[in-house]
């Protein structure tokens, strides 16, 4: 009994309280090892496109068991810690054997660190002393009972030293040999396994003939230890010593450089297609210097593959490595005006809502909306025009029109689903230029969303990164309208087609808008189909304008050559009409279906529950007098001596526009001047100036302000007033001007058929 006494009191002093008294220690004095590895971009095969120095200016690369080949762990293994995987850290056999050769002959004569002490050492470097030795085994102790095996093991291979600044087998193989750990030889993960030992005496880029020496001396201590076969060993020492310098890939920098800042992870693996990478940056590059010439400096492109919306391409700027025109300027998330470039989002809103379809008839004329007067880019009017012709000529009145009608807010809910951010911030203030340009966006948002009418209407954001969480789509605009929208920004016929398109074969179809900003400081260019969408801008960062910024001539052919690289050859199916899109026969001159007094039928797309039904009425029939001098109402038409007769039915704004340009149309015979019944039809409408709005004007110069209206067809004659005084008698169409008091001022306006309006506005001078 005094026996098993004495034995566990003995057990407890050599075996339990040693235990108790590490757990103490490492609960009072933790080990929280901070191994800072360098941040390397991969791309979507895991090539690495980019890399940085850590903090302390070393290339120290993260290695994972899983890249290495196992040569390269069976070398490291035997040689520097064969019971690695048997001890807890410490090999007390080796320190016993150490301890004693050293005592023996007076100096240290062998080491006895294990991996996992190496690997405390590079972490904490510190003198070697008995007493620094003991910390580090304690450390080590630490190290194994917070980490794996795998976990230790791939920290010593990412920290041991190989001169200079690189560390790691990971760096090491690719700044010297130019390959990952994976492809090394035997006689090229010898090299690695020796010189970490000795980084300055065998220094990978002075020391060759040593190296070589001491390389095939352990390859035949590797031979003797069974290692590796006779005939590895043998075709090992025949190899010849190949050590280069091998950079780093400069692959994307703008991309790296914005998820290396934006990501605490050390992988960052990307989508990046290297190849087509680097070929749109080389195609960038050489044609922005042909626009240098002309003032244009600056340029950006993305590419997106359309199935799950990964970014492949992403060429921030014409050339990193220009200073002078700010090529470390990242353009793709600048936000700039985006010119026409929203249209096709406009119209696809415009169609779910009913408003539109392809072949109604809108007037692109002279037309104001709260003081905001758009003028198409060449500054000319064309009259009746067709949606689709509207949209494929990209045409500013009839956008101005149709936003409207549907309403700015309207349309601006929709932008923020798209994830337009600077629009969603300045929702507010945005008016009807927002169509137009007046509006904040960016070339990834844009690209953005046109993939989703790439992928018939659904948004996905953009994917950079293979570790972000998948997304969910949102459906922003319908199949159906999607479908239309495409196959109008497929037709060939329309002004933004590259004059080289039809010789160039094998571009592949595809859907593209182009658009320009106001003051010409932006070319931009969106295309895709089924497989891509590529954004390209052109332009300044400095924001500086060029007369030949224009989207249609320069970024299109851009666009053109781009996705002759990226997609050449394609023989990708083309979209398919959905089954809710019918057709339906509608009127010619309206779009619209037809009534009894059309004449002329064409087909058309429509959505079933979704389009207008409402019939044309661009036709309408009258009572006239045989000598078609008169036209007649219900109230006066006489009981006999007339005859009916079609007419069409155009719009004052319509008629206002063909007098002015001299266009000849059929006129609506004056009504009946013996009529009682004073014609409530077809109003007066003064277009300006605009009623309950303030004006502004600089004194000197006599300012004025110009008086116009909209009359019926049968108006001959307005009488203008200025504060209930007559001022001018003059033709509908005619434009004259009258110079304001300053104050509140009444402007009337009535026509020979008894119809008036009075608007009121408020002038201020300054």
């Amino acid at each position: 009994m005094k026996f098993l006494r004495r034995a566990l009191t003995g057990l407890f002093i050599f075996i339990f309280l040693p235990v108790l008294a590490f757990y103490l220690a490492n609960f009072f004095f933790p080990f929280a090892p901070q191994c800072e590895y360098s941040k390397i971009v991969l791309d979507q095969k895991g090539q690495i496109i980019h890399g940085y120095l850590n903090s302390n200016d070393k290339w120290r690369m993260k290695v994972k068991l899983e890249e290495l080949s196992p040569d390269v762990i069976t070398a490291f293994i035997n040689k520097e810690d064969k019971y690695f995987y048997n001890h807890p850290g410490v090999n007390p056999l080796a320190i016993v054997r150490a301890l004693t050769n050293n005592i023996l002959r007076q100096k240290k004569t062998s080491g006895a660190s294990t991996i996992t002490m190496q690997v405390v050492r590079m972490l904490q470097p510190k003198k070697r002393t008995y007493l620094n030795k003991i910390t580090e085994i304690f450390r080590a102790l630490q190290l194994e009972i917070n980490f794996s095996k795998k976990e230790i093991f791939e920290m010593y291979l990412s920290l041991v030293p190989y001169g200079g600044n690189i560390e790691g087998v990971k760096s090491a193989s690719l700044f010297f040999f130019g390959k990952s750990p994976r492809q090394l030889s035997i006689g090229e993960t010898t090299v690695l396994t020796i010189v970490p030992n000795r980084p300055n005496s065998l220094s990978l880029t002075k020391s060759k003939p040593i190296l070589l020496s001491e390389r095939n001396r352990w390859l035949k201590y590797f031979e003797k230890e069974h290692l590796f076969t006779k005939s590895q060993i043998s075709d090992a020492l025949q190899e010849p010593l190949s050590i280069g310098y091998f950079p780093i890939n400069k692959i994307a920098p703008h991309l790296s450089n914005r998820l290396k800042n934006e990501n605490n992870m050390t992988e960052l693996h990307t989508y990046i297609d290297a190849q087509s990478q680097r070929k749109v940056a080389e195609i960038l590059k050489n044609y922005s210097q042909r626009l240098v010439s002309v003032g244009i400096y600056n340029g950006a492109i993305l590419v997106v593959d359309n199935t799950d919306a990964s970014v492949k391409v992403y060429v921030g700027s014409q050339d990193f490595n220009d200073p002078v025109h700010g090529g470390q300027v990242d353009g793709i998330p600048a936000v700039r005006s985006p010119g026409s470039t929203l249209k096709p989002l406009l119209y696809g809103h415009a169609f779910d809502k009913g408003i539109i379809t392809p072949k109604m008839v809108v007037n692109d004329v002279p037309f104001e909306v709260d003081g905001y007067q758009p003028e198409n880019f060449d500054k000319k009017y064309n009259g009746p025009v067709t949606i689709e012709t509207a949209l494929a000529y990209s045409l500013n009145v009839p956008a101005v029109k149709i936003l409207d009608e549907m309403g700015v807010q309207d349309f601006v809910t929709c932008l923020k689903q798209f994830d337009f951010k600077q629009i969603a911030k300045d929702q507010a203030k945005l008016g009807h230029s927002v169509i137009l340009g007046g509006c904040g966006c960016s070339l990834q948002e844009l690209t953005a969303s046109f993939c989703a009418l790439a992928n018939e209407g659904q948004y996905r954001p953009l994917k950079f990164m293979q570790n972000e969480p998948k997304p969910m789509a949102r459906q922003i605009i319908s199949k159906e309208a999607s479908f239309i929208i495409t196959q109008n920004l497929t037709a060939i016929t329309r002004p933004d087609l590259p004059n080289n398109f039809e010789s160039t074969y094998h571009v592949p179809r595809i859907a593209w808008k182009t658009g320009t900003s106001y003051g010409r400081r932006d070319a931009w260019a969106i295309g895709y189909n089924k497989s891509f969408t590529v954004g390209v801008w052109l332009g300044n960062f400095t924001n500086e304008a060029v007369p030949e910024l224009v989207g249609m001539e320069v970024a299109t052919p851009l666009l053109f050559e781009v996705f002759n690289t990226v997609d050449y050859n394609s023989h990708v199916t083309w979209y398919k009409k959905p089954k809710d899109l019918k057709f339906r026969i509608v009127c010619e001159e309206s779009g619209l279906p037809p009534s009894s007094l059309c004449t002329k039928m064409i087909t058309d797309y429509f959505m079933p529950t979704v389009s207008s039904n409402h019939l044309c009425e661009h036709k309408k029939e009258l009572l006239i007098s045989p000598d078609e001098k008169y036209s007649y109402c219900l109230n006066c038409t006489p009981q006999t001596g007339y005859k009916k007769k079609v007419f069409d039915n155009l719009s004052p704004e319509l008629i206002t526009f063909y007098i002015e340009n001299q266009i000849p149309f059929k006129k609506i015979p004056e009504h009946n001047p013996s009529c009682t019944r004073l014609i409530d039809l077809n109003k007066l409408k003064i277009t300006s100036p605009l009623g309950g709005k303030e004006y502004y004007l600089e004194k000197g110069d006599s300012p004025q302000i110009q008086l116009a209206c909209q009359a019926h067809n049968d108006v001959n004659l307005v009488y203008w007033y200025i504060n209930d005084k007559f001022y001018k008698r003059m033709s509908p169409s005619s434009k004259i001007f009258f110079s304001p008091s300053q104050g509140k001022t009444k402007i009337s306006c009535a026509d020979d058929k008894g119809r008036s309006q009075d608007v009121f506005i408020d002038v201020m001078y300054y």
